[in-house]
C-alpha cells in the first residue's frame, strides 16, 4: 500500500471512530485541548487528519482516551500510515503490556487500585520469570508492567511494595536501554518520595531527570514534582517557581517525542498540583479555586471515576482548612455515589484525616451529615 492510500484510510478510520462517539470535529478538537492543556487544536486540523493531509504524531493517546480504543491501536495505525511498518505491530511491548494487563489500568481508572493491585503483581512476575538474555524486548514489558503494578500499590496505600515495584521496574529499563520508561519510574519514585517525606530523594530524582535531555512533557511533569517537593520542604519562592515553570510550559509542550505514559499531565493535572501545592503552602484560599477548577475538568471526563474520588476529597480538605464550612459540604454530599465506585485506599485515608477534622472542629450539623454520607 503506498504512503497517500495508507493516510486516507487512516484518516478514513478516524473519522469512523469519531462519528462511533458521536461528536463532531469541533467537539473532538474541543476535548483534546482538555486533555491536553492546550488551546491551539481546532476543527481544521482534525479535519486535515480525516482526509489524510496530516497525522496526528502527538495525539495518539489523547485521542485513543476521547474515542475509547487501545492507544496502540492508533499508534500502530499511525506508523503505518507514515511508512514506518508494514505489518501489524501487536509484537510492540506496549501491545503486549496492553494485551497483559490494559484491563487492569482500565479498573483503576473507573475502580480505583485496591482490589486490582495483586492482580498486577501476579501478571508483572509471571512475565519477569520469563526473562531471557539479551531478550530486551521483553526487559521492556516487565519494566512496564513494574511501573503498573507499583502505580496500583501505591493506590491501594502500599508504598513500600509501590516503591519496590518501581525501583526494581527502574532497573529493569536501564537494563533494556528504554529511557522513556527510566523516566517514568524516576517520577513516580519522586512522588512516593513527596508523600513519604522523603524530600531530598525527591529533589535529587527530579535533577537526575531533568538532565537529560528529556521531551517537554516529560521535563514539564518534573517540574510538577519539583515544586511538590520544594513546597513539602517549606521553600516558598522555589516551589511557586516551579509550579509556574509547568503552567507557562503546558500550552506549547505536546511534542511527537514525548513518551505514549505522558499523555494524561494535561490542565487537569497542572491545576490539582497548583493547588496541592497551595496546599503544602498553607495557603487554603489559593488552593480553593484551584481544586473547583479540577471539579469542572474531572466531570468532563470521568465524574465518578478514582480521579473524581481524589479531587472531591482535595477540594473538601482545602474548605475544611479554610473553614469554610458552608462550601465544604457540596464536596462532602459529591462522595457517596463515588464511594460507592472507588476503592482507593490512598484517598480514603485522606477523607478519613479530613472527616476527623470536620468532627473534632466543624459545626454539629456538618459533622452529622459527614457521618450520614461517608459512614465510619
Amino acid at each position: 500500500m503506498d504512503h497517500v492510500t495508507a493516510r486516507r484510510d487512516f484518516g478514513a478510520h478516524l473519522a469512523a471512530l469519531r462519528k462511533h462517539v458521536q461528536l463532531s470535529q469541533a467537539q473532538l478538537a474541543a476535548r483534546l485541548c482538555l486533555l491536553s492543556g492546550t488551546a491551539t487544536l481546532t476543527r481544521n486540523e482534525v479535519s486535515r487528519w480525516e482526509r489524510g493531509q496530516r497525522l496526528p504524531d502527538a495525539w495518539p493517546a489523547p485521542l485513543a482516551t476521547v474515542l475509547g480504543v487501545p492507544a496502540a491501536e492508533l499508534i500502530g495505525l499511525a506508523a503505518r500510515a507514515r511508512g514506518e511498518v508494514d505489518e501489524p505491530q501487536d509484537d510492540h511491548p506496549h501491545a503486549v503490556v496492553l494485551e497483559r494487563a490494559g484491563w487492569l489500568l482500565a479498573h483503576d481508572n473507573a475502580h480505583g487500585g485496591d482490589h486490582v493491585a495483586d492482580a498486577a503483581i501476579q501478571v508483572w512476575r509471571s512475565e519477569r520469570a520469563k526473562i531471557t538474555e539479551g531478550d530486551k524486548a521483553h526487559l521492556r514489558v516487565v519494566a512496564e508492567l513494574a511501573e503498573i503494578a507499583g502505580w496500583l500499590l501505591f493506590d491501594a496505600a502500599r508504598h513500600d511494595e509501590a516503591r519496590a515495584a518501581w525501583l526494581e521496574s527502574l532497573h529493569t529499563a536501564r537494563s533494556a536501554g528504554d529511557c522513556p520508561m527510566q523516566w517514568f519510574a524516576m517520577d513516580l519514585l519522586s512522588m512516593e518520595a513527596v508523600a513519604s517525606g522523603r524530600v531530598g530523594e525527591a529533589l535529587a530524582l527530579c535533577e537526575e531527570i531533568t538532565g537529560r535531555g528529556v521531551p517537554p512533557r516529560v521535563a514539564l511533569l518534573t517540574e510538577l514534582r519539583r515544586g511538590r517537593a520544594l513546597a513539602a520542604a517549606g521553600d516558598h519562592a522555589r516551589a511557586r517557581h516551579a509550579i509556574g515553570r509547568a503552567r507557562s510550559s503546558l500550552e506549547d509542550s505536546l511534542d511527537p517525542r514525548d513518551p505514549l505514559w505522558s499523555w494524561w499531565v494535561n490542565d487537569l493535572e497542572v491545576t490539582g498540583h497548583e493547588a496541592e501545592v497551595a496546599l503544602l503552602l498553607d495557603q487554603p484560599a489559593r488552593a480553593v479555586p484551584g481544586f473547583e477548577r479540577t471539579r469542572e475538568l474531572v466531570a468532563a471526563i470521568n465524574p465518578t471515576g478514582r480521579g473524581a474520588l481524589y479531587y472531591a476529597t482535595a477540594e473538601l480538605d482545602a474548605l475544611v482548612r479554610l473553614g469554610a464550612w458552608q462550601q465544604a459540604e457540596e464536596p462532602l454530599l459529591r462522595l457517596p455515589p463515588i464511594l460507592r465506585n472507588v476503592a482507593s485506599s490512598r484517598n480514603r485515608r485522606r477523607l478519613r484525616t479530613t472527616l476527623r477534622v470536620i468532627e473534632r472542629n466543624g459545626p454539629s450539623w456538618l459533622a452529622d451529615t459527614a457521618r450520614e454520607v461517608v459512614p465510619s
